[in-house]
């Protein structure tokens, strides 16, 4: 039995200085959850998208938002699993092989 792996995609609405030039994170999000249905179809997997600077009441999850914010990763941040696999422009290569490690096969 395959683990339904999370995703979480951190990030805000205003593009990160160091990232001009690329997608929001909002728009990242949104590209990963379809690329990941495409990759893995029948497959389910559950992806969030949180902004940093309003995140929800979960301690962990307010945790790791603080610390985009003060490190000053690029955003956006996004963990499978709770490890950090890319930050301000995320490889899908490294988010596919992070997948498959817990099981997840192409269709």
């Amino acid at each position: 039995m395959r683990k339904e792996v999370e995703i979480q995609v951190y990030g805000t609405d205003q593009i990160c200085a160091s990232c001009v030039n690329l997608p929001s994170s909002k728009e990242t999000y949104e590209w990963l959850e379809a690329a990941l249905a495409r990759k893995y179809p029948n497959q389910t997997f559950i992806i969030r998208y949180i902004d940093i600077f309003n995140p929800p009441e979960e301690e962990v999850v307010k945790a790791f938002a603080a610390r985009v914010i003060e490190e000053d990763m690029f955003y956006p941040v996004v963990l499978v699993e709770g490890a950090i696999i890319g930050e301000g422009n995320p490889k899908l290569k490294m988010v596919y092989s992070e997948f498959e490690k817990y099981g997840y096969t192409a269709g």
